[in-house]
């Protein structure tokens, strides 16, 4: 009564309420003093594990609003979801340790479709997108270039590459630049939405993937060639995305600004 601030009358009168509705007595009570029974007891822990658990819990729903905290869901495409992500979370996660991640890749369409279903907040895709239908920050422009293996494919690397020169060449290259190849190169072996299979078949010999730059960090420590394209002037850009009728939490709009020019 005294920390409360209160007589003892009315705090005695609330215990007997108490009492009343759990159908239990909760203290033995003699002249000389009082004793919490063994309900009374139970009670006592488990109502000090409540109080615990509101403050928790007031913690981590203030965290997650002020971005400290929570789970940030995020859909890449598969090169930047093993190259540009991996570093990008890293600066974030000593920033806000306590945010944690759901990460979800496919190729560009799969993001998109991840994101207008709410299964995750941010995506990073390649351009070009609905910019009536997704806030969008523009990635530096990244060069395509022609990977292939030594002896098999050689391809030397002191002068940038005409796409033409590989009209002969077995390709192996993604379905959304097929329709830009295909009015240079013919021999078209393999079209793949995933980058990652089209360098394993480059390990194996069977031909040449044109990928953008940063995926060759995919196969790191594999003995690949690599040559820019020059001809046409052949490259791609990516940009992280949200959708415009989406309010982004806390954690998410930290993330994105990490992409905004300094």
């Amino acid at each position: 009564a005294e920390r409360l601030n209160i007589t003892q009358p009315p705090l005695s009168q609330q215990i007997i309420l108490l009492e009343k509705e759990l159908g239990i007595q909760l203290l033995h009570r003699s002249k000389k003093k009082v004793q919490l029974t063994e309900a009374g007891r139970i009670l006592h822990k488990r109502a000090e594990q409540v109080v615990e658990l509101l403050k928790t819990a007031v913690d981590e729903v203030q965290e997650s609003a002020e971005g400290i905290g929570g789970k940030l869901s995020i859909g890449s495409i598969t090169s930047s979801g093993r190259s540009l992500v991996p570093d990008y979370t890293m600066r974030f996660h000593l920033m806000y340790p306590k945010v944690s991640f759901d990460l979800r890749q496919g190729d560009s369409l799969r993001i998109l479709e991840f994101l207008d279903a709410g299964l995750i907040e941010i995506g990073l895709v390649r351009l070009p997108i609905d910019e009536s239908r997704y806030n969008f920050i523009v990635l530096p422009q990244e060069r395509m270039v022609a990977v292939s293996i030594p002896n098999v494919f050689p391809i030397e690397e002191k002068e940038e590459l005409k796409l033409a020169q590989l009209e002969n060449t077995p390709l192996l290259i993604l379905r959304r630049y097929a329709p830009t190849i295909s009015e240079y190169c013919r021999n078209i072996l393999c079209v793949s939405d995933d980058v990652t299979p089209l360098l394993l078949w480059v390990r194996l010999g069977l031909g040449v993937a044109i990928v953008p730059e940063s995926s060759i960090n995919l196969l790191e420590g594999s003995p690949l060639l690599v040559r820019a394209i020059d001809t046409p002037a052949f490259t791609t850009t990516g940009a992280v995305i949200w959708l415009k009728k989406h309010s982004l939490s806390a954690a998410a709009l930290h993330f994105t600004q990490m992409f905004l020019p300094k």
